[in-house]
C-alpha cells in the first residue's frame, strides 16, 4: 500500500495525495481503434474527487449543483478547475502550475511543468492510476467500486463509500466524470478536453478504466468534477 501525505491543514482533512510509482499505461482509442504505450513518471494523486466542502474553503464562493459538503464539486468548468488548483497552491506557499488566460476557448493557457504546485492529472496519469495495475475493464466489481445509474438512486454520493483500488484511491470510476489536462482531439474538436471515469446517472458502458469523453472547457454540468494531481 502506498503511503499518504496531507498537503492542507484543512480539520476536514479531504485534501490527501497518494504517492502513484512510475510506470506505463496502454491508451486505447476506441473509435480510431489505435493504442499507444505511454510512460507516466511518479506523481501524487488525490485519493478522492475534490468536495463541495475543500472547494468553497479554498475558493470562498458556494459551489452551484446539489448535495452535502461532502459529495464531488460539479457544476465546475476545466478552467474552474484550474483556478482551484492555482488558489490552494498559493494557499500553502507553493508555485501555481497554470497561467491562465481570458481566452473563452482557453487555448493561451499554459501549463508551468518546472511548478511544485496543485495540477490536474495528464490523461495518462488518469488512466494508469485508475487501472492500479489491472488489465480488466475495471478494478474490481462495479457496484463494489462504483456509484452508476444501476445503483446511485439518481444522485451524487459522498466520496470514498465504494472500495478504493489498489493504490488506494477512491472514486476513479462512477460518482462524477474527472476533468484531465489533455486536449481531446485539436484537430476535429479545436480546444475540447478530456474527462474520465463515468458518472453517477451513466450506464455500465460508460464507467470503464478506458472510456474517454471531451467537451469545451466551460461546460459545467451536474456529473463532471475534478480530482488534484502533483509532479514529484
Amino acid at each position: 500500500m502506498t503511503s499518504t501525505r496531507e498537503v492542507t491543514r484543512s480539520q476536514a482533512g479531504q485534501d490527501r495525495l497518494l504517492s502513484v510509482p512510475a510506470g506505463e499505461v496502454v491508451l486505447r482509442d476506441e473509435a480510431a481503434k489505435t493504442e499507444r504505450t505511454v510512460a507516466v513518471a511518479a506523481f501524487e494523486l488525490g485519493t478522492c474527487p475534490v468536495t463541495r466542502e475543500r472547494y468553497e474553503a479554498v475558493t470562498g464562493t458556494v459551489p452551484a449543483g446539489p448535495g452535502d459538503p461532502d459529495v464531488p464539486v460539479t457544476e465546475v468548468s476545466w478552467t474552474d478547475a484550474l483556478r482551484y488548483c492555482n488558489l490552494l497552491s498559493q494557499a500553502l506557499g507553493l508555485r501555481p502550475c497554470y497561467l491562465l488566460g481570458d481566452d473563452p476557448d482557453a487555448r493561451a493557457t499554459r501549463w508551468d511543468q518546472d511548478a511544485d504546485g496543485f495540477r490536474l492529472p495528464t490523461e495518462a496519469e488518469w488512466e494508469y492510476a485508475c487501472r492500479a495495475g489491472s488489465p480488466e475493464v475495471r478494478y474490481g466489481p462495479l457496484d463494489a467500486v462504483a456509484r452508476h445509474r444501476g445503483n446511485s438512486g439518481g444522485r451524487l454520493h459522498p466520496v470514498a463509500t465504494r472500495q478504493p483500488n489498489a493504490f488506494g484511491l477512491y472514486d476513479m470510476l462512477g460518482n462524477v466524470w474527472e476533468w484531465c489536462w489533455d486536449l481531446y482531439d485539436p484537430g476535429v474538436y479545436g480546444p475540447y478536453r478530456v474527462f474520465r471515469g463515468g458518472g453517477w446517472q451513466d450506464e455500465p458502458r460508460g464507467v470503464r478504466a478506458a472510456c474517454r469523453r471531451k467537451s469545451h472547457p466551460t461546460l459545467r454540468i451536474d456529473d463532471l468534477g475534478f480530482r488534484l494531481a502533483r509532479s514529484v
